[in-house]
């Protein structure tokens, strides 16, 4: 935190910071012509391709948070790095930023889990603070899908296996 600047001043300094990362994550995804630009991966998707209809409640879990790779209907709010791409968000994520900076507890986070990927039902902007703030973990409620298809791994690397099965 910058010592001259109060919490507001700070907060909506890390905002801005984030959305010019989401901006320039996009700007280098349209460069390296890729298909899908810099976009977080859809369960939905992915769990049709996979087939993945059958679940298991896991219980509360630490997660990486490197290991978040998309969201459950949110997934054009936020780029592939949990960075807002809309400005749209900017109230809700400003205010669990503050909560980061106080210290408060934040209830855990609903993931969705196939393979090694998690998905977000719930918390997206506690998810996009934890990222922004380089937090390597995350308290989350878990329940994993599993697929009926053998696949290769769904991660942030590999998108394709939202179009593809091997």
């Amino acid at each position: 935190m910058i010592p001259y600047m109060n919490l507001d001043e700070q907060v909506d300094s890390d905002f801005s910071r984030a959305r010019r990362r989401a901006l320039l994550g996009r700007v280098l995804a349209l460069f390296r012509r890729e298909p899908v630009p810099n976009r977080l991966l859809s369960f939905n998707d992915v769990r049709r391709t996979l087939l993945a209809d059958n679940r298991l409640y896991r219980g509360t879990k630490v997660v990486e948070v490197d290991r978040i790779v998309g969201s459950v209907g949110r997934w054009r709010d936020f780029d592939r790095s949990f960075l807002p791409a809309r400005a749209s968000v900017g109230q809700k994520w400003k205010r669990i930023d503050r909560a980061f900076y106080r210290s408060e507890d934040l209830p855990p986070v609903e993931l969705y889990k196939v393979g090694a990927a998690y998905f977000v039902v719930d918390g997206h902007h506690r998810v996009s603070v934890a990222r922004y703030h380089k937090v390597p973990t995350v308290e989350a409620e878990v329940t994993e899908f599993h697929p009926r298809l053998q696949t290769a791994p769904v991660t942030e690397a590999r998108p394709e296996v939202t179009t593809r099965c091997l």
